[in-house]
């Protein structure tokens, strides 16, 4: 059997309203499938936050909310008390 591409699922749950206007959006676009649409959208939506890459090797407690906690929303804080 071949090793699949994406190998991680992710399950969400929509209400009818927003399965039609994902679906929309899908065909006007011409999306080959509803998780080649639903990855667009977070692309886009992680792009349009200012979400930047977390850098190669990069631990989930270096990402956190709390002062001094490392990273913040993707970004690196200074330790001179930065915003939040």
């Amino acid at each position: 059997m071949a090793e699949l591409e994406r190998p991680e699922r992710l399950q969400i749950m929509l209400t009818s309203d927003e399965l039609a206007a994902l679906e929309n959006w899908r065909f006007e676009r011409r999306m080959p499938s509803r998780s080649a649409a639903v990855r667009e959208l977070l692309r886009r939506g992680l792009h349009a936050d200012g979400f930047l890459t977390a850098a190669q090797g990069a631990k989930s407690q270096d990402f956190g909310i709390l002062p001094n906690s490392g990273i913040v929303d993707g970004a690196s804080r200074d330790q001179g008390g930065g915003k939040l």
